[in-house]
């Protein structure tokens, strides 16, 4: 306990040049030294370590990598950023505009001439033919 109390008052310098020189490392020795054993300089490099696949590809970490960008490029960029694009400033295939100025249209029309907006016999009452009382018998009748 004494000893990480004192390792966490050392000086950052000191610090540094500690963790250099405990890392495990294993050199080749190219001195003139009457040395039979020779070492070598071990890769602990550990970037694949706490790798978590994205699901694309589960052997290779550029595989993954490069599946999952592409795919997320075409479905955000292409399908959301230009499809929306192409969704909002698409022509009015249903003629809802077309419609609705149709209607001012008629409705100018109908003020010039003097007419009310919705006439009231819109189809002629005469040309209806409404069924008798006979033939209604006992329906109910909801008005």
């Amino acid at each position: 306990m004494a000893a990480i109390i004192k390792f966490r008052h050392m000086p950052v310098v000191q610090r540094c040049v500690w963790n250099h020189m405990n890392r495990t490392s294993r050199n080749i020795s190219t001195s003139k030294k009457n040395s039979d054993t020779a070492t070598t300089t071990c890769d602990t490099s550990e970037k694949d370590k706490n790798w978590v696949s994205y699901g694309f590809d589960y052997t290779s970490k550029d595989e993954d990598t490069n599946a999952h960008h592409a795919s997320f490029f075409f479905s955000v960029s292409l399908c959301l950023v230009f499809g929306g694009f192409l969704w909002a400033y698409s022509p009015d295939v249903h003629m809802r505009d077309w419609a609705q100025r149709e209607a001012f249209l008629e409705l100018r029309r109908r003020e010039r001439a003097g007419l009310p907006p919705i006439d009231p016999n819109f189809i002629n009452p005469k040309s209806i033919k409404l069924p008798s009382e006979s033939e209604l018998a006992d329906v109910e009748i909801i008005i």
